[in-house]
C-alpha cells in the first residue's frame, strides 16, 4: 500500500523524530522501514503507550496494561521490546495495579532507541529518499 504524502510533508519529518511520529503517513513510512529492519515492535509499542495514556477508565486501563504487557514486555512476548531488566521488572511488579504512567520509562527508552538509532537510518533509507524526491501526481490535475 503506497504511503500518501507529499514530498513537502515528508521533508518535514527530517526536522525531528516527533514530526515523523505525530504524522500518520510518517508513522506508516517509519513502520514500513522498521519492519524491514525487524524492529517494528518499537513503533507499535510507542503508539500503544500514546493511546494507553489517554485511557480514563480504570477498568480499561487495567485491561490494556495487561494486553500491552503480554504483547511487548513479558519474556518471549510476540513483539518483545528491548528494554533493560530493571524497567521490565518494575512493569511486571506494577501490572496488577497499573497507572497511566506504568509504561512511561519503557516508552522513553524505546523513543530514545528509535530517535538515536532507527530514525537516522530511516532518513538515509531508499524508501524515505523516494518519498521526498517523488513527483507529486496529485498536483498535476
Amino acid at each position: 500500500m503506497p504511503i500518501k504524502t507529499t514530498p513537502e510533508e515528508a521533508k518535514l519529518w527530517s526536522e525531528s523524530v516527533d514530526k515523523l511520529l505525530y504524522h500518520k503517513a510518517g508513522q506508516a513510512a517509519f513502520r514500513s522501514f522498521l519492519r524491514k529492519e525487524f524492529s517494528e515492535e518499537n513503533i507499535d509499542f510507542w503508539l500503544s503507550c500514546e493511546a494507553y495514556k489517554k485511557i480514563k477508565s480504570p477498568t480499561k486501563l487495567a485491561s490494556q496494561a495487561k494486553r500491552m504487557y503480554s504483547q511487548f514486555i513479558k519474556s518471549e512476548a510476540p513483539k518483545e521490546i528491548n528494554i533493560d531488566f530493571t524497567t521490565r521488572e518494575n512493569i511486571t511488579k506494577s501490572i496488577h495495579e497499573p497507572t497511566q504512567s506504568s509504561f512511561d520509562v519503557a516508552q522513553k527508552l524505546i523513543y530514545s532507541l528509535m530517535a538515536k538509532d532507527c530514525y537516522p537510518r530511516f532518513l538515509k533509507s531508499e524508501s524515505y529518499l523516494e518519498l521526498i524526491n517523488k513527483k507529486d501526481n496529485n498536483q498535476q490535475n
